[in-house]
């Protein structure tokens, strides 16, 4: 496994990271699922208070017992559930923030988060008022790092230059592209680290039937499957094709992947060991569809 450092952070984090909404209801599964991962070099756990109201933090926390020490932690924080629970408003304020840590910090067992996320963000928010949340949470030490959850260039852009985020997590892969656009060399120039979301679209570049993504219909997300299908070996299958198109991507720190199964776990460590692309295959792979590009939120 190899280990890259986050940002200007000191954590050392494994180039796979695990996606932890996708851990189901079975606590003794999941936490199969992280020993594996954990025996297979992932370091770095990704979950959020959203996820299954909470419930999510808490099964992490408990596959963790013991191997806290190992492990580095990322939660997310905004999305405030309705005390019915019909669904969530966006809460970027200072003193929900506050609240919201100790709720994850309960769940997890632990006593501090190494990287506490805003899990979303609109231009229009009190961004300083949630920097500041951010920044008493560290020097309280109940946080260790904060970053971002986005792919809204300007949101991205206003914490590049007005906080002291270590790193931002977006959505990116070979069916989306729009990070190479502006963000990516942002975000290099200020040497904050990326977090890739969906590096395998969903499953759509690693064999589900093909349907309509972004601004592309199911035909051209077959086409780009089919060229990954083509360039993939014997040491490198489609899955980690399309992970090593992403991590070889100078910006990028780690793909956080979503892992249910056994076989899914060995798909991603696969890639750690799998051939990397060579410029040519990047560039054929690159040529298949035109890029995409932000339309909102420049």
């Amino acid at each position: 496994m190899q280990y890259h450092q986050l940002g200007p952070s000191d954590l050392h984090i494994s180039e796979i990271a695990y996606g932890c909404m996708s851990l189901g209801n079975n606590d003794a599964d999941n936490a199969r699922l992280v020993h594996q991962a954990i025996a297979g070099g992932i370091n770095f756990f990704d979950t959020a208070d959203l996820y299954d109201h909470g419930r999510n933090e808490t099964t992490l926390g408990k596959a963790l017992q013991g191997k806290r020490k190992e492990v580095i932690i990322a939660s997310k924080v905004g999305n405030q559930w309705r005390e019915d629970g019909s669904g969530w408003d966006w809460n970027p304020r200072r003193e929900y923030i506050l609240t919201a840590v100790e709720e994850s910090l309960r769940r997890l067992n632990t006593d501090y988060i190494d990287l506490y996320q805003l899990h979303g963000g609109t231009i229009e928010d009190p961004t300083d008022e949630t920097i500041s949340a951010f920044e008493t949470l560290q020097q309280q030490g109940k946080i260790r790092y904060y970053g971002i959850s986005s792919i809204r260039p300007n949101v991205i852009r206003a914490f590049a230059d007005r906080s002291h985020i270590v790193s931002v997590m977006m959505q990116y892969s070979l069916l989306d592209r729009r990070p190479e656009e502006s963000c990516f060399s942002l975000l290099e120039q200020q040497g904050i680290g990326v977090l890739v979301r969906g590096a395998v679209a969903k499953g759509l570049l690693v064999g589900k039937i093909p349907e309509a993504y972004l601004n592309y219909d199911a035909a051209a997300v077959a086409r780009v499957a089919e060229a990954i299908q083509r360039i993939a070996t014997p040491d490198r299958g489609p899955a980690a094709t399309a992970l090593r198109y992403v991590l070889q991507q100078s910006p990028v720190t780690s793909a956080v992947v979503g892992m249910r199964t056994s076989g899914q776990v060995a798909d991603a460590l696969s890639a750690v060991t799998a051939p990397p692309l060579t410029p040519a295959e990047i560039l054929q792979l690159q040529q298949v569809l035109p890029v995409n590009k932000y339309d909102q939120h420049r």
